[in-house]
């Protein structure tokens, strides 16, 4: 294999500068470096690869067709190296850290409780916490770049270790305002009939909705608003008179202060498993260990 034309990760981190920070003057600053040499990491970067990486749009620098395939590969190459920057400061002050990652609406609604409990109970180790959509967690559990997940589908692949952890169900809600606040069970023919404020369609949840709808014949329901926050939806639901299908666990509360209501659908219960998730490539992360043991305690 060929090494000698390998880019460099300054060059690669000079690309990405310049794309999120909108120039060269302001990618210098952010590397704290003058503007001369970041367009001499770019000319570097655009010989190692033997293409144009930049075009001039008026006064702005816009990427090349090429170029959005470079800058694709740099995100995804500084990632994995600030991950390994990451594993070898583990390594060096002992095994006593665990990057964990979790979907938005387990993130909003689970998370906060399990941190701070893990938290009085092991203050000696560190959990690094992040949420995403599920595909990425799981390309991120795959390649290493996360210990553990906490998840709405199962992931399916070789790398990645998944275990049952709570059951959980999709229920339709609606705010005071509702006229079908204090209903009793509606028919499944009445869903199409409503107006919805849902989740993206890229979310788990979504997902999962979108597939038991179509799985009793239900292509297409009219979706008024999608929204990226479980929390905003349940907001918007309090006070306007649209209906949602949310987690069992995020609208717990609102449910027994009487500030939602489940509205019953005849013959439809949309159930589903929540799941831990780990890398093979970590299995012995003890931090991993303990927090799997306080899950199944909680």
């Amino acid at each position: 294999m060929e090494y000698k034309n390998l880019p460099d990760l300054k060059g690669l981190a000079s690309l990405k500068a310049v794309v999120e920070l909108g120039g060269v003057e302001e990618a210098g600053r952010a590397l704290h470096v003058g503007q001369p040499a970041i367009t001499k990491r770019l000319r570097a970067l655009e010989a190692s690869y033997g293409v144009s990486l930049m075009k001039r749009e008026g006064r702005r620098l816009e990427l090349s067709a090429a170029g959005e395939r470079v800058y694709a590969y740099a995100r995804l190459i500084l990632d994995h190296q600030s991950s390994l920057l990451d594993d070898l400061e583990i390594l060096r002050a002992g095994q006593n850290r665990l990057r964990l990652e979790v979907t938005f609406s387990i993130g909003e609604h689970l998370l906060p409780d399990l941190l701070l409990q893990f938290n009085d109970t092991y203050p000696e180790y560190h959990i690094q916490s992040r949420m995403g959509y599920t595909r990425r967690i799981q390309t991120r559990l795959a390649t290493g770049l996360a210990d553990l997940a906490l998840l709405e589908q199962a992931p399916d692949h070789p790398d990645i270790l998944v275990q049952k952890w709570l059951d959980d169900e999709l229920l339709l809600v609606c705010g005071p305002e509702h006229p079908l606040w204090g209903s009793d069970l509606i028919p499944v023919t009445e869903l199409g009939n409503l107006r919805y404020v849902l989740r993206e369609s890229q979310s788990s949840m979504r997902i999962i909705l979108d597939k038991a709808l179509k799985d009793i014949g239900i292509q297409q329901i009219p979706v008024a608003m999608e929204v990226g926050s479980t929390d905003t939806i349940v907001e918007m639901l309090e006070r306007g008179k649209h209906v949602s299908f949310l987690p069992r666990f995020a609208v717990e509360n609102a449910l027994t202060e009487n500030t939602l209501y489940r509205i019953k659908i005849q013959s439809l219960r949309i159930k589903r498993t929540l799941w831990i998730a780990r890398s093979r490539l970590n299995l012995s992360n003890d931090v991993a260990e303990l927090f799997i043991q306080l899950l199944r305690e909680k």
